[in-house]
C-alpha cells in the first residue's frame, strides 16, 4: 500500500493541495498501523485481510474495464471473480501456494467462460496473485512475518522516496506517455531509499543482509515501480483517472497496491525458487 503518490512531479502547479496531502497522511496514519498489526498477528486474520484487499482490487479492475458500474459486484461474472480471488488467498495461506493457485485457475476459467472477456479474466490473475503471494509468504512460520513486513516497507519506501526525490530534483520524465508525472530522479531515488530502509528492517529482524538479499530487494523495488507504471497504462487505456474512491485522499485500493502486486509476485517467485512451496519467506530472506 502506498503512503504517498508515486514517482515524479505532482499534479497541477507542481504542488499537491494541502488539504489533499493532509487527508492522505491521515488515511495512511490509520491504514498502515492496521495493516502492520494484522500482518503481525498472522494466521487466518492476515489471510482474510489480503483476501479482502484482493477482492476489492478485482472489483475495481472490473469497474475500470467496463464490466461493473459500481464497486459492489452486479453481474455473475464479476461476483464469481470476487469470490474466487478472495478464496484463493485464504486457501494459499492455509494450504500453500500450489493450492491457492489451483483455486485461482478455477476462478480464471469460470470468469473467462461466463464473461467471454479477456480483460476481466486478466483481472482475476492480477488481483488474485496479490492475495495468493502475500498469504503464501505470510504462512511461512519461520520467516513469514519478516518477509511481508520487509516487502511492505520496501514498497512504501520506494513510493515515498520516489515522490520526494522527483519533487525535489525533477528532471527528465521516466515514461511521459504512460505517466507524465514520473521522473528518472524519482525512480532512482525511490530505488535507493526503498532498498536502504528495507535492508535496515530486515536487519532489525535479525536477518543477515548480504549482497544477494540486497540484489533481490533491488529487483523487487524495480518490480514495484513497474507495477505502478502498469496500472497507469491500464487506466490510461480505459481513460480512467483513479481506480476508485474507497480510501479518502488516495483513490481506489488498486491505486495504493499496484506496486505491491508486482513486488509480492516477485518475492513469491524468489522465495519459491530458493525455499520451496512452504518456505517462501525463508527463501526470500536467507542467502
Amino acid at each position: 500500500m502506498k503512503s504517498l503518490d508515486p514517482v515524479g512531479s505532482p499534479a497541477n502547479d507542481g504542488k499537491p493541495r494541502r488539504s489533499d496531502l493532509v487527508l492522505r497522511l491521515w488515511s495512511a496514519a490509520v491504514l498502515v498501523p492496521v495493516a502492520l498489526l494484522i500482518t503481525w498477528w498472522g494466521g487466518l486474520p492476515s489471510f482474510l485481510l489480503v483476501a479482502l484487499v484482493s477482492a476489492i482490487v478485482f472489483a475495481e479492475w472490473a469497474n475500470i474495464v467496463g464490466r461493473s458500474p459500481r464497486l459492489l459486484p452486479t453481474t455473475p461474472d464479476v461476483s464469481i471473480g470476487v469470490a474466487f480471488v478472495a478464496l484463493s488467498a485464504i486457501v494459499a495461506g492455509l494450504q500453500g501456494i500450489g493450492a491457492g493457485l489451483a483455486v485461482l485457475v478455477a476462478g480464471l476459467v469460470g470468469v473467462a467462460l461466463i464473461s467471454r472477456s479477456a480483460w476481466l479474466a486478466a483481472g482475476v490473475v492480477y488481483a488474485g496473485l496479490l492475495g495468493v503471494c502475500l498469504a503464501s509468504l505470510r504462512s511461512d512460520s519461520a520467516s513469514g512475518l519478516c518477509a511481508v513486513v520487509v516487502i511492505l516497507v520496501l514498497v512504501w519506501g520506494t513510493d515515498s522516496f520516489a515522490y520526494f526525490a522527483g519533487r525535489t530534483l525533477g528532471g527528465p520524465k521516466l515514461w511521459p506517455r504512460v505517466s507524465p508525472k514520473k521522473t528518472w530522479s524519482g525512480s532512482i531515488g525511490g530505488l535507493i531509499g526503498g532498498v536502504i530502509i528495507a535492508s535496515i528492517t530486515a536487519a532489525l529482524f535479525g536477518v543477515r543482509v548480504g549482497p544477494l538479499l540486497v540484489f533481490c530487494l533491488v529487483l523487487l523495488s524495480i518490480a514495484s515501480q513497474a507495477g505502478d507504471l502498469f496500472e497507469s497504462a491500464i487506466k490510461r487505456h480505459f481513460d480512467k483517472k483513479d481506480s476508485g474512491c474507497i480510501i479518502p485522499g488516495h483513490g481506489g485500493m488498486m491505486d495504493r497496491v499496484d506496486g505491491l502486486i508486482f513486488a509480492a509476485i516477485g518475492a513469491a517467485l524468489i522465495g519459491w525458487a530458493n525455499g520451496g512451496d512452504h518456505h517462501l519467506g525463508q527463501g526470500l530472506l536467507t542467502w
